[in-house]
């Protein structure tokens, strides 16, 4: 049973946002000189709660202008925009804000747009308004290098406001006292403010107030702090790694001693009602003091002790007070609490995974939890090592046991993961953890994916690196995708020289060592599957020895069936090429074939048959062996047929039946119709669904009913051409009957 599958509602979003092509057209707009989105529909138009939840689905790409131009007013009503990452929009983008009557404001990671410009891209009843505004890790200086914030100025109403992790100064934070006459809560952490006495003039109505990195170190800043009687959440804590240099910034002032601060925590008319208070990070505070501070503030329900030592003691560690929140690195607990809390900082998040990593070892029950928050750290760093080593570590782990998960959570872990893989292609540990996350028949076989992107980078993996456990997931993994991708993509991945090469070395060595490994079983049907239906890939299979080696590997393990049958499998594969069979026309392996019709295992034989069928097809004057006669051959491949029992289970799995239509016409040797014929009953029989279809839409069907009407058809290929027919004619019964049983019921 599947834990969290998603709403009907959230697969229809799904579905516009990974096919907006489809649901919409792209049109000119002439008054903003640019390309926009029309919903292909006249009538489509979205109630604001489906309005904010199609605008999140989109944010979990990254947006683009275009993207934005389809939350036109006419079609969604906005009143909540949160934008996560907006490095690629500009005011063009920007400007569809203006149509929309918004409450609050998220624009992250502004990078070719000032806050200052944002601003101008909201309408005037959206600046009285505004409630939130969140600019954090943007810009407010423009290209001229010129500071602008007085911009904020004209959001009258506004309540809370974040620009941490941006180039704001003391100047603005006096604008923003001055003017902002509503202003709640404020997050100025890693800004460029030196000074925070302006806040002096927010006293009566700052209620919330982040200072996270800021450096507030010295003898003026806890007067102007200890004024904020309205406060009720106060954020003090630094990277413990900055700290030192944190102690050097220049304030203007002395630095804050440590007796002072302590002094400050134990003073019980310091902040009154604070309920919330994070000193991560902090080691100038001791725990007595903490605990007389606590005494004093029984109202507080948060405490932040990330990289706090403190968070150790029992006090925090053993959960004797359960309405106290803690954040540190003492429990599972705390840690889970600081992914939740410290999303956006960078340090203290790759520290969390870090700690976590530690707490999933040995984890026996799916923790969907756990894997969202992993999954919401890597969007917010794709570019830092740190973080995306801890993380693809944590998410192996978190997948071990993940028969329970529903494959919408799966895709989404094997999408972070390929995107760790490609940002860090050099890094071991990393590709190691990728690898290890990935090889699962579970995430290869259930998951949708881009699965030609996923061959791509674990090909990239074993070019790099010469890690024997890397080097087997990195086959193991290629050997299942390559049998899901598209011919086209097979062919792109295996004409590659540099991939077919690297395979065809790890044959070769284990061959030469006589290993029959699962690292040798893995890489021969990784080239299996890579030439399947592909004669550029064989072609460079052939280009680059591999015809050779595989005589000396069927030399080498004879009699071993599971070496043997992926061996003659890729063989069948260039039989397929009519350009490509004379290459097969050599005296040693037609006599390998001869001895190989005859093996005991069907599979084996079926193979060898199936390239002995392709080449006969081409007639006795292509014939050059002397070893062993064309009649002599032929007549072998039918005797072989003949005697084969139906096996249990289905033996091969084909992309088509296009290779073996032209088997069919073949009547000079009615024995290679006789193979083609028992090759496309076999499979249609064992899996019906699949391949009566598949004969269907390719019309495979009618060239069976061409050729039983035909009297120069042997009749033992009449017989078992019939029984195709009749196998697909039952098939297409059981899916009609179906069919109206669910039209009757809908």
């Amino acid at each position: 049973m599947y834990e969290s599958p998603e709403t009907l509602q959230q697969l229809c979003l799904n579905f516009i946002c990974q096919n907006i092509s489809s649901v919409c057209s792209t049109i000119e707009d002439l008054n903003a000189n640019t390309l926009k989105y029309v919903f292909n529909n006249p009538f489509m138009c979205f109630p604001p709660a489906l309005s904010q939840q199609l605008f999140q689905k989109f944010d979990e790409q990254t947006f683009t202008d275009q993207l934005l131009t389809i939350f036109d007013s006419s079609v969604t009503r906005l009143s909540q925009v949160y934008i996560q990452n907006a490095s690629k929009l500009t005011t063009k983008g920007l400007r569809i804000l203006r149509s929309h009557k918004i409450s609050e404001l998220a624009v992250i990671k502004l990078t070719n747009v000032t806050v200052n410009e944002l601003i101008g891209c909201l309408d005037e009843w959206t600046l009285k308004n505004l409630r939130i505004l969140n600019v954090s890790n943007s810009s407010f200086v423009n290209s001229e290098k010129v500071r602008v914030v007085i911009a904020l100025s004209k959001l009258e109403s506004l309540r809370v406001l974040d620009v941490s992790n941006t180039d704001f100064n003391s100047q603005g934070l006096e604008i923003v006292a001055d003017y902002l006459k509503c202003l709640e809560s404020l997050n100025i952490s890693k800004t460029k403010v030196s000074d925070i006495t302006p806040l002096k003039k927010c006293k009566e109505r700052l209620k919330y107030l982040n200072l996270y990195g800021l450096g507030i170190y010295n003898s003026k800043s806890l007067p102007v702090i200890f004024k904020l009687y309205e406060l009720q959440h106060l954020d003090i804590s630094e990277d413990k790694d900055d700290h030192l240099q944190i102690l050097e910034i220049p304030m203007g002032s002395a630095t804050i001693t440590k007796a002072q601060l302590c002094e400050f925590i134990e003073n019980p008319n310091s902040l009154p009602k604070l309920q919330s208070l994070d000193i991560s990070g902090n080691s100038n505070i001791d725990i007595n003091s903490l605990k007389i501070f606590l005494s004093n503030h029984l109202k507080i329900k948060f405490l932040g002790l990330m990289e706090n030592d403190i968070c150790q003691d029992d006090m925090f560690s053993r959960s004797c007070n359960p309405k106290l929140v803690v954040t540190g690195y003492a429990t599972q607990v705390q840690v889970l609490e600081s992914l939740k809390r410290y999303m956006q900082r960078q340090s203290y998040l790759q520290k969390s995974l870090c700690y976590l990593y530690s707490d999933l070892q040995n984890l026996s029950e799916p923790r969907l939890d756990i894997i969202k928050l992993v999954l919401r750290g890597m969007k917010s760093f794709p570019d830092v090592l740190g973080i995306q080593m801890a993380a693809t570590a944590c998410l192996y782990n978190l997948t071990k046991v993940s028969t329970r998960l529903h494959t919408h959570w799966l895709r989404k872990v094997v999408e972070c993961t390929l995107s760790a893989m490609e940002n860090f292609p050099n890094q071991k540990q990393l590709q190691k953890n990728a690898l290890l996350t990935l090889c699962s028949d579970r995430m290869l076989q259930d998951v949708t994916f881009d699965r030609y992107h996923c061959a791509e980078l674990v090909m990239n993996s074993l070019l790099t690196f010469d890690d024997p456990a890397m080097n087997r997931m990195s086959v193991a993994i290629c050997s299942i995708l390559a049998a899901r991708i598209s011919t086209v993509e097979t062919s792109n991945l295996g004409a590659k020289s540099g991939y077919m090469r690297r395979l065809l070395d790890i044959v070769r060595s284990k061959a030469y060592s006589g290993d029959i490994d699962i690292m040798m079983k893995f890489t021969l049907s990784a080239l299996w599957n890579l030439t399947d239906e592909s004669p550029r890939t064989c072609n460079v299979f052939l280009e680059l020895g591999g015809l050779q080696l595989f005589l000396d590997v069927l030399m080498r393990f004879i009699g071993e069936s599971s070496v043997e049958t992926k061996v003659l499998g890729l063989m069948n594969n260039i039989a397929e090429v009519r350009d490509l069979r004379k290459n097969l026309m050599q005296d040693d392996f037609m006599l390998a074939l001869w001895s190989l019709l005859q093996s005991e295992h069907i599979d084996v034989s079926y193979f060898a048959a199936g390239i002995v069928a392709h080449i006969a097809s081409e007639g006795e004057s292509f014939w050059t062996c002397t070893s062993v006669k064309y009649e002599e051959m032929v007549n072998g491949l039918g005797n072989a047929v003949l005697s084969w029992n139906v096996p249990a289970t289905e033996m091969v799995a084909y992309r088509s039946f296009n290779p073996f239509y032209p088997l069919f016409f073949c009547f000079s040797a009615h024995q290679v119709q006789l193979w083609a014929a028992w090759a496309v009953h076999h499979v249609c029989l064992k899996n019906p669904k699949r391949y009566c279809k598949m004969l269907h839409e390719e019309g495979g069907e009618d060239i069976l009913k061409a050729l039983v009407l035909n009297p120069a058809l042997h009749e033992s290929v009449h017989n078992i051409c019939s029984d195709i027919l009749k196998i697909v004619k039952q098939d297409f019964l059981c899916t009609k009957s179906y069919e109206n049983q669910r039209e009757s019921f809908v």
